[in-house]
């Protein structure tokens, strides 16, 4: 058990759940939530099903990677408590990592028990979908965290007394927002995949056909703000300052794309792997920014 080898699993858990919450969306894009009927964490009252439909298939393999996503962060957080001492960024961020964990997969839980899955078109739906983004993103900033405090950065040592924190956290939280918003979109487009532009401004439309409007606005908004603060970021890499901006820049064309050819699966799963992309870059750039001089 060494250092360098904790490190590359770090990495490696952080990509892993990636490609969990990637497919995630796909359960949600082909209606296959309901695979496995309202049981939990049965698959249709058994270990192990014979998938009969292509939905059970879909369904039964998100939740096998998130049984295997939930003991990568265990495993994580173990590791961590033999190599780190007391008091360690690093075990403080894998702690987190092992919170968020557990809460996502209460969340899913929650999502199939109320039967809030496949062509559900509740606001309880929309609003859990909402807070299951959230924490999808928390989980994956404590996971980037973990493994970049790992590779031998440092934590923010001027957090409280930083006059960047404001406005870091604010964005941070306006992040979040257009992610939650993005959620209710995706949902829409799902459920409702002949709504035309015009709807959105409808009063009889359903209200999450009516809500889609709110996603780009935010995301241009909030991407424009993130833009200005990184270029006045000066003390952090600019590596990381170029691939932030890059991608956000990139976003907003995929997210043009998206709604001009209809949101295609292939897009969409582009969209939010672009967002999570985004997400981490926020997270680390903001790391290095508060670690600064103070006012």
């Amino acid at each position: 058990m060494n250092v360098t080898r904790y490190r590359q699993y770090a990495w490696g858990a952080l990509a892993y759940n990636l490609l969990v919450g990637l497919w995630g969306a796909v359960v949600r894009a082909t209606g296959s939530g309901a695979g496995c009927g309202r049981h939990w964490p049965l698959c249709n009252g058994e270990v192990v099903p014979r998938p009969e439909r292509i939905e059970t298939l879909v369904e039964f393999t998100h939740r096998l990677s998130s049984g295997l996503a939930l003991l990568a962060v265990v495993g994580l957080v173990w590791w961590a408590w033999q190599l780190y001492p007391a008091g360690s960024p690093v075990r403080q961020a894998a702690r987190w990592s092992g919170i968020f964990i557990i809460t996502e997969s209460l969340l899913g839980a929650m999502l199939v028990l109320f039967a809030w899955v496949a062509f559900d078109q509740s606001i309880e739906r929309a609003i859990s979908m909402s807070f299951h983004l959230i924490n999808t993103l928390l989980l994956l900033a404590s996971l980037a965290l973990t493994a970049w405090y790992a590779s031998g950065h440092q934590p923010p040592q001027n957090w409280r007394v930083s006059p960047r924190r404001w406005p870091l956290t604010l964005t941070a939280l306006g992040l979040m927002t257009v992610g939650a918003s993005g959620a209710i979109t995706a949902l829409g487009d799902t459920l409702f995949p002949q709504a035309d532009f015009l709807d959105n401004f409808s009063a009889s439309a359903h209200f999450l056909i009516r809500l889609r409007i709110w996603h780009p606005i935010l995301a241009v908004l909030v991407g424009y703000f993130v833009i200005q603060q990184a270029a006045r970021w000066k003390t952090i890499s600019g590596a990381l300052r170029r691939a932030l901006i890059g991608l956000i820049l990139v976003q907003w064309a995929a997210g043009l794309l998206n709604v001009w050819l209809r949101v295609p699966l292939w897009l969409q799963l582009t969209h939010l792997l672009l967002a999570d992309s985004i997400w981490l870059l926020f997270v680390l750039s903001a790391n290095q920014a508060l670690d600064t001089e103070v006012a």
